[in-house]
């Protein structure tokens, strides 16, 4: 049976652009309150607030930190200031981790590319984009705040089976977070609690933008897709929304395409 998500909370890791921002803003419509954290330079500070304005006014609490969420300090400092704002009204009702900081360098040196991926670079994008999600929900535990009917999503992609030339850490961090998904979600079930990861179609975000071959790869993405267009942020917070309302943990572990069946669709044949 689906319930209500007014006056619970969401945390957002990744929450200033892209696919956390439009899950932040879905669930603000939801009546869930906002603690978000992001990793910004203090020229995007005018954005951010623009950001929190705009949730604060469908009428829920936001509260964001400027800091690295793949950092254990931030963790330490930022878990009892969550138990403060969530304690009395039952916890993190929904994680979101949508981390996309990583490396994009290739594994090898080739035309245009003099260097190659680092021990350092490679560690740092697992550590980020998959790792960081193990030690949230640890630490989050811990402190009883994922209670029986939390919800934990991770951002993943289709870089797990497919390769860019760019993406091979990418693809790495991603293989790692499904992986990750499927653990959490089994040594959870006992406590109520669903983890699934959500696979996004391609999506112009900040992140999308940063990839050297992004240009070529949307355009074939988008002649490709079925439904005749990209995957919109928008369209995941739906699936957010939409999963979060149940109590029950039983979908869980899995790796949920919202992708319109862009992955699907045999190349070409749908433009």
């Amino acid at each position: 049976m689906l319930k209500s998500l007014e006056g619970s909370w969401c945390l957002v890791l990744g929450v200033s652009s892209g696919i956390g921002r439009a899950i932040a803003l879905g669930l603000a419509e939801e009546g869930v309150h906002v603690a978000g954290v992001h990793f910004d330079t203090a020229s995007r500070a005018g954005e951010v607030e623009e950001l929190v304005a705009q949730i604060r006014g469908k009428g829920v609490e936001a509260h964001f930190f400027n800091a690295n969420a793949s950092s254990r300090a931030t963790r330490q400092e930022l878990v009892p200031r969550l138990a403060e704002l969530t304690g009395s009204t039952g916890g993190v009702r929904i994680l979101v981790h949508s981390l996309a900081f990583g490396s994009l360098v290739p594994f090898l040196p080739r035309a245009g590319w003099d260097k190659q991926l680092t021990a350092r670079q490679l560690e740092m994008t697992l550590d980020v984009m998959a790792h960081s999600l193990v030690y949230w929900t640890q630490d989050l535990l811990a402190a009883g705040l994922l209670r029986d009917g939390s919800k934990v999503y991770a951002m993943t992609s289709a870089g797990t089976s497919q390769a860019l030339p760019s993406y091979g850490a990418v693809s790495a961090a991603k293989s790692a977070l499904e992986t990750h998904v499927r653990q959490l979600a089994c040594e959870l079930a006992p406590r109520g609690v669903a983890v699934n990861a959500l696979r996004a179609g391609t999506t112009v975000t900040p992140a999308l933008q940063r990839i050297p071959e992004h240009a070529g790869y949307v355009e074939r993405a988008a002649e490709n897709n079925p439904h005749g267009r990209l995957t919109r942020p928008e369209d995941v917070a739906d699936a957010v929304a939409l999963l979060s309302r149940t109590g029950s943990s039983w979908l869980t572990g899995n790796t949920i395409g919202v992708d319109g069946a862009e992955l699907h669709a045999a190349a070409g044949a749908w433009g």
